[in-house]
């Protein structure tokens, strides 16, 4: 005989195909992006078509790079016969924790062919003694 707990085990939720459905909506709408470095800085670059540099805002604080902005893409065409008309809106939302060789207040940042490229230069970091002698006083 099988207990009623071990029912629920069997059974899916009526809400698990939604459970995850807020982030791949997120997913969708943010806007595809690559990351990469090299010696000399590390290279954010966000596909952005049709989304005006007054619809972006790019910060740069406590080591995090956060990139916001709005799609506004609208798309009409008429013919004789039909009609097409296409849309795009929302907003993004896309952070990155730097590095700790990262300069962000050196950032600096580009559009080009609707593609952002924000460009973070490497610092030389400091070199810390990590070993020293302590010596012991006697009271």
């Amino acid at each position: 005989m099988v207990e009623k707990s071990d029912h629920a085990g069997l059974w899916p939720s009526l809400y698990d195909p939604f459970r995850h459905f807020g982030a791949k909506l997120a997913d969708w709408l943010n806007p595809a992006t690559e990351a990469s470095g090299n010696d000399a800085a590390y290279d954010i670059s966000m596909e952005l078509p049709g989304v005006s540099d007054e619809d972006i805002e790019l910060i740069v604080e406590d080591g995090v790079v956060t990139i916001r902005g709005e799609k506004k893409t609208h798309e009409e065409k008429k013919g004789d016969t039909w009609y097409f008309s296409e849309r795009q809106y929302g907003a993004f939302r896309r952070s990155f924790r730097l590095p700790e060789d990262a300069d962000g207040a050196k950032a600096s940042a580009a559009m080009k062919d609707g593609v952002l490229h924000v460009t973070v230069p490497k610092k030389a970091l400091e070199k810390r003694d990590t070993s020293r002698r302590i010596e012991i006083s006697r009271s």
